[in-house]
């Protein structure tokens, strides 16, 4: 029986040959779940700045509507909410301004000075010492609206708060004088 040498280029096996795989998955595990909560963050962050802005158009649009001496108080301020509604859902960009994720209907709910459309809230508000006007020129407009943002990462939309269908609802709020 002839026994030949190994080359120098091939190396024994040895026990230890498994460790460095199993390090790397026990490494990979928790690095993975960190890149998830970042891109899921990240979209989150995305939404509510969105949705921030949109809102400041919205309100600055109502701040500054055109009141139409040739209609009615209450046609007015349907026509002002409008306005808002329209300027919000243009201003979304790349987000989605239809249901599931803002809801609206085709009517307003009024309660006293403050008007309800789905997801979205136009309220009025009179500062103390300042007459009532029909075109409501120095009172408070406050748009407040709630947008419903799809958590795409399981793992991490686990630990959010979330409504019933699964979704975080992101609210924004902003409050002008009218002019």
């Amino acid at each position: 029986m002839r026994i030949t040498a190994r080359p120098s280029w091939v190396r024994r096996r040895s026990q230890d040959e498994g460790q460095s795989l199993v390090e790397f998955a026990l490494v990979l595990t928790p690095l993975f779940l960190i890149l998830l909560g970042i891109i899921q963050f990240g979209f989150i962050f995305n939404a509510y700045i969105t949705i921030t802005n949109a809102t400041r158009e919205a309100a600055r649009e109502a701040s500054i509507y055109v009141y139409d001496r040739s209609l009615t108080e209450a046609q007015n301020d349907a026509a002002r909410n409008l306005v808002v509604q329209t300027t919000f859902q243009r201003s979304l960009n790349l987000l989605s301004p239809n249901t599931p994720y803002f809801t609206t209907t085709g009517t307003w709910t009024q309660s006293g000075d403050t008007f309800t459309n789905g997801d979205l809230t136009v309220s009025y508000t009179l500062p103390a010492g300042m007459p009532d006007s029909e075109p409501r020129t120095g009172q408070s407009v406050t748009v407040q609206v709630r947008y419903h943002q799809d958590l795409l990462i399981p793992l991490i939309s686990a630990l959010l708060p979330r409504d019933a269908n699964g979704r975080m609802i992101l609210t924004g709020e902003v409050t002008m004088v009218i002019n």
